[in-house]
């Protein structure tokens, strides 16, 4: 079983300026956070796509680039790359070029993603939001199987013949997982195509996606595909430390964003009550002790199944000090324990 890190580059708000932080800085810091993960053995950096003042990072793959200048080992993954508002091709050649930067550590996570603001700024409407989708995931998956292109579609120009590079090391083909936020429609698509399934559970409890992780195992066996060849991830918000008080602390930077986004989004603000309730054992909250955060990790391991576990960790743009310690912490206390299950 893997683990990997995941971040979307969120910028607090200066208490003295009232501005978000500099995104430079915070770039730069996610940069030095990468190269420890890959010192302590992180298998995986997912790294996210927002187009919003809240976040720092609206083009993983150029992060992604950076990053592997500066590592080795670690796979480097977009979290997600939102397809619909992307041009497939151009996806395909800047995660090639990755993975050739990389000698073979590039990965991509389609999906629709939570936010809509790439819409409107790539001038697409949002009632093309499903048909965008699954147009565009049907010829990116061509791309990445076949050199030489033919395909046609309703919603971008068709391509006759043509070529598409450079080609990704594995015969061209990238690793790409689908990720979801747990609709049924999305994951008998993921199944039916055999593609490696990333579920995000950011909220209630795990438990609850149990049918829905079930239903992709039996449609991703229905439709012929080598269950040994089957991944399943989830991906959940996570952050460790040792001390007490900085667990405490954390409260209030992952309050902090919850209610920036849940602005927009009719949430009533964000409780102390629920970080708690997150953090019980049934919660969907990885936030604690190295041990705390170990034992949930392996109960998903126990009644998913799973083959990755990606902890979200940067939520609320914590400090990059308490960041490395998490880091840390996750690489040396967490992950042995999860490689002895």
């Amino acid at each position: 079983m893997e683990l990997g890190i995941g971040m979307f580059g969120d910028l607090s708000v200066d208490q003295t300026t009232g501005k978000y932080r500099d995104a430079g800085v915070k770039i730069r810091e996610i940069l030095e956070q990468v190269k420890a993960m890959d010192e302590v053995g992180i298998d995986v950096f997912a790294m996210g796509e927002h187009h919003r003042p809240d976040y720092a990072v609206s083009s993983p793959e150029i992060v992604l680039a950076a990053a592997a200048s500066i590592t080795k080992n670690i796979k480097l993954a977009s979290g997600v790359t939102v397809l619909s508002s992307s041009e497939p091709v151009k996806v395909y050649e800047d995660f090639s070029t990755l993975d050739l930067i990389s000698d073979g550590r590039a990965e991509i996570f389609v999906g629709r993603g939570s936010f809509i603001e790439s819409f409107p700024l790539y001038g697409y409407s949002l009632n093309d939001y499903e048909e965008l989708f699954d147009e565009k995931l049907e010829l990116l998956l061509k791309i990445n199987s076949e050199e030489n292109v033919s395909w046609s579609g309703k919603l971008r120009a068709p391509m006759q013949n043509q070529t598409v590079y450079p080609r990704a090391k594995n015969d061209g083909k990238l690793s790409i997982w689908r990720a979801v936020g747990g609709t049924p429609q999305s994951v008998l698509s993921a199944a039916q195509l055999g593609m490696p399934l990333v579920v995000a559970i950011i909220g209630g409890m795990p438990i609850q996606f149990k049918n829905l992780i079930e239903f992709y195992k039996q449609e991703y066996q229905k439709a012929g595909h080598d269950v040994t060849k089957m991944q399943i991830a989830v991906h959940s918000h996570t952050f460790v430390s040792e001390d007490q008080n900085v667990v405490d602390g954390y409260f209030n930077n992952y309050k902090s964003q919850m209610d920036r986004i849940g602005a927009t989004r009719g949430w009533a603000p964000y409780t102390k009550m629920q970080f708690d309730g997150g953090r019980s054992k049934e919660g969907a909250l990885f936030i604690g002790n190295p041990t705390e955060v170990a034992d949930k990790i392996a109960y998903l391991k126990e009644i998913f199944g799973i083959t990755r576990f990606i902890g979200h960790m940067d939520v609320g743009d914590p400090a990059h000090d308490i960041m490395m310690k998490s880091i840390e912490l996750f690489g040396e206390k967490v992950k042995p324990v999860i490689q002895s299950l």
